[in-house]
């Protein structure tokens, strides 16, 4: 739509475009306002047009909304010298060095896995105290079970107790997915929308759900159906995070740094293939490790091809406009299937048992060769990911293609691997297909993996 006036002969409608420009602390409509370098301070990126027709004016409102978030790695965020927690997310240098020379304490409200709490409260503690803030720690069961409004309400209550400055004060999350997921919708409903910092501690939501805008939670027995497109602040990652967790919790992350591979990257593909034992025997840790320093460098090397090629897919499309995600791939059929063993999966777990059945699939479409389909399979084992489970029946898969169909505007959207490395979305895999693959699936993999039924 053009500047000043236009009339459409069909419909007899005046359009005015108006731009909005601060004057003396208001805004106003102005016609044919120049941006120069000038008056680029006081001009909105908004705009407002204004339509006349015979049944009277409408207003249609243009309001670009810019987000601006920072992913960053560090070492050692909770060592007391380490200001990155508390100043970390501020991007305005001025803002900063104001902060520094006032004498207001630091205010900051922390939600935090109560299983975390247990190993890093005390040094939490130490680090907020060292840093003379005026702090309050609410440590929760933050499990999928819990992941629901009830718990987002908790936060809040305490949240609206402990007082924050909605603007400047942001709530700190440190834990898994769920915790951050749940922190970050509780943030995105007080006052509009509070500013929060992801601190994740386990390798899953180190590479996943730390780097995206997603918040939620689990409503009428179905995983993360409400929630908001609200990204945090910053996210601080720290692998020393991980040494303290679980054999099978880091073997849960590698899933979702394997999707990635999948779809996008060969090179992390090989990398996890060759070197995925490493990684889960020395939990991402360069120290007390048989591996010495090749340990760090590969550690390094795959989180970060995992967190790129996250961003590089969300951060065009971080409200979901195009439904034609590649990161959705091992999401088509987990859900359901998590939802329903819960808690006996992971999510990296049932992630991983869709993937293996979408492999299958690939194969009988003709998109991946036998020893393709082989090597990602025997890849999938190394990192001792459970590649079938009995309650993954015909009838579940074809459920959730059916709720992916009615809720993804008439299309299933099902992202595939073409290669090592590569992937296509496909919209029209036939039954004769599924059928084919699921009956391989079962009989290649279902004996030999009636074990992790009961993982």
């Amino acid at each position: 739509m053009g500047k000043g006036h236009m009339e459409d002969n069909n419909t007899k409608e005046k359009n005015t475009e108006f731009n909005l420009v601060q004057v003396k602390g208001t805004w106003k409509c102005k016609l044919g306002v120049k941006v120069s370098k000038d008056t680029s301070d006081c001009v909105s990126a908004a705009k407002i047009y204004k339509s006349i027709t015979e049944n009277g004016d409408s207003w249609t409102v243009v309001s670009p909304i810019v987000f601006t978030y920072k992913v960053t790695e560090t070492r050692g965020l909770l060592d007391p010298g380490n200001n990155t927690l508390l100043m970390g997310h501020i991007t305005d240098q001025q803002q900063l060095e104001d902060i520094k020379k006032s004498n207001k304490l630091i205010k900051r409200f922390v939600v935090i896995d109560q299983e975390v709490y247990k190993i890093y409260g005390p040094k939490l503690t130490e680090y907020l105290q060292a840093n003379k803030v005026l702090y309050k720690i609410l440590a929760l069961p933050t499990t999928e079970e819990n992941k629901s409004m009830t718990m987002v309400l908790k936060i809040l209550e305490e949240v609206n107790s402990f007082s924050l400055d909605r603007r400047t004060e942001p709530i700190i999350a440190i834990g898994g997915g769920v915790c951050l997921d749940i922190v970050g919708l509780a943030a995105s409903l007080y006052r509009r929308r509070t500013p929060y910092i992801r601190v994740p501690t386990t390798l899953l939501s180190y590479i996943d759900a730390s780097v995206g805008a997603k918040t939620g939670v689990n409503f009428a027995n179905c995983k993360n159906k409400l929630g908001a497109y609200i990204p945090p602040a910053a996210t601080f990652l720290d692998l020393s995070f991980i040494q303290t967790v679980p054999r099978r919790h880091i073997s849960n992350g590698l899933a979702e740094m394997l999707k990635m591979a999948l779809m996008k990257h060969r090179g992390l593909f090989e990398l996890l293939e060759a070197h995925g034992r490493m990684l889960l025997d020395t939990k991402f840790q360069a120290d007390n490790s048989v591996y010495e320093c090749s340990c760090l460098q590969t550690a390094s090397q795959v989180t970060r091809i995992a967190i790129v090629t996250m961003l590089e897919e969300l951060a065009p499309n971080l409200w979901e406009d195009d439904l034609n995600r590649l990161v959705d791939f091992g999401h088509l059929i987990s859900p359901a299937l998590e939802m329903k063993v819960l808690p006996s999966l992971l999510h990296g777990e049932a992630v991983n048992i869709d993937m293996s059945f979408m492999v299958y699939v690939s194969k009988e479409s003709g998109l991946l060769t036998d020893d393709e389909k082989q090597r990602i399979i025997s890849c999938m084992v190394g990192l001792e990911l459970p590649v079938w489970h009995e309650v993954c029946t015909m009838e579940l898969i074809q459920k959730s293609l059916q709720d992916r169909l009615k809720h993804s505007g008439g299309l299933v959207r099902m992202p595939l691997p073409v290669g090592l490395g590569e992937a296509e979305i496909f919209n029209s895999t036939s039954c004769e297909i599924l059928h084919r693959a699921y009956a391989n699936w079962c009989d290649e993999l279902g004996a030999t993996s009636d074990s992790n039924s009961d993982s």
